[in-house]
């Protein structure tokens, strides 16, 4: 992986919170997540089994790059982001082949995956707010999630709260719970199989 300018936290920070502004329904947080967040969700993935992970909502690629530098050589990051400043962030700042990004909605997946001639995600990994969006883009992106998980695949959720809890469950068979409280908000996390 490259990063065509090493974006600073501040740079990050700036992008991201003047967007939590514009959309706040859409971001949830007025800051990028914390490295404790990012450490407690990706330590569920299997790197050596990881070849397709999906991120819905990469924002300014603070899990994005991570995801990259954890993935093997050979692996490939999906990543969907609906905010056209986000998308030209992540273009401006992240060089690395593996990476695809789509301006465009998570619901997509299925149709993405067939694009890029793949058959399944093994890991999806999502922070966009499932408690306030509209029901129906809601229910939309949690069956395709599921419909695009291979059998042993996992959706790993972030939220700011437990309101996406029932939703979740509503589709997947496991939802385990898990908290990180070095975040600002503190994050409660789902992790879905099955």
């Amino acid at each position: 992986m490259a990063l065509k300018k090493e974006p600073s936290w501040l740079d990050r920070a700036l992008v991201f919170g003047r967007n939590f502004v514009t959309h706040p329904k859409m971001l949830g947080s007025a800051i990028p997540s914390t490295r404790f967040l990012i450490n407690r969700l990706l330590r569920r993935v299997d790197w050596k089994i990881a070849d397709v992970i999906v991120e819905y909502g990469p924002g300014v690629g603070v899990f994005t790059t991570e995801i990259l530098r954890r993935m093997r050589p050979n692996a490939t990051l999906i990543v969907f982001e609906t905010n056209g400043e986000f998308v030209e962030f992540l273009r401006r700042t992240i060089d690395d082949t593996r990476l695809h990004i789509i301006h465009g909605s998570a619901a997509e997946i299925g149709t993405v995956l067939a694009q890029l001639g793949l058959t399944h995600a093994d890991y999806i990994i999502s922070g966009i707010p499932y408690s306030t969006m509209p029901a129906e883009v809601r229910s939309s992106i949690l069956e395709a999630s599921y419909q695009a998980l291979s059998g042993r695949g996992a959706f790993l959720v972030y939220q700011f709260s437990n309101a996406a809890r029932p939703y979740l469950q509503q589709v997947f068979k496991s939802v385990e719970l898990d908290f990180e409280p070095l975040n600002i908000l503190p994050a409660r996390l789902f992790y879905c199989r099955g």
